[in-house]
């Protein structure tokens, strides 16, 4: 994997873009329609038992720490494109295809940082166990990893 800087949280473009458009979504829609909304419940008066408001104040809470934490992550963020000659080996951004040795069953995957790591859409954090197995692999290799369910093999059929 390239250096990353201290500090620094390594993201794929595709990462740093997903966490663009959220908070756009977030600063453009989001947080005009809660104020809105606080706007409306004000309108119906006592704020003291105004459950409209007060979960109109929660959303609005949860909207600004969310805003909050993807400017920290962009700013901390340091863009890992794919490299060079990376259907050779595994590395940071790649995409590979595996087999698994005892179901036969087909995956994909792409190796990401932890921050954008989402198993169920195929992104695996390079801190994972089956990230670590597969970092600096080739081709047809098979690797072996550690699961609380026990040892999985997987045989490497694409890198991309």
């Amino acid at each position: 994997m390239p250096e990353v800087a201290s500090g620094r949280m390594p993201i794929t473009p595709e990462g740093y873009q997903r966490l663009q458009q959220e908070l756009e979504r977030l600063e453009k829609i989001e947080r005009p329609q809660v104020a809105r909304q606080i706007a409306q419940a004000r309108a119906y008066g006592d704020l003291s038992e105004n459950t409209e408001y007060q979960a109109a104040k929660e959303r609005q809470a949860f909207v600004e720490a969310r805003i909050r934490e993807l400017e920290q992550q962009l700013l901390r963020a340091q863009i890992i494109a794919a490299e060079p000659g990376s259907g050779e080996q595994v590395r940071f951004g790649s995409s590979v295809t595996l087999q698994a040795s005892d179901e036969g069953q087909t995956l994909v995957c792409q190796i990401v940082g932890p921050h954008e790591a989402d198993p169920l859409a195929g992104r695996i954090s390079t801190n994972s166990p089956v990230g670590q197995a597969l970092l600096g692999r080739s081709l047809g290799e098979v690797v072996q990893v550690k699961t609380p369910s026990g040892t999985r093999r997987y045989t490497i059929l694409e890198i991309g």
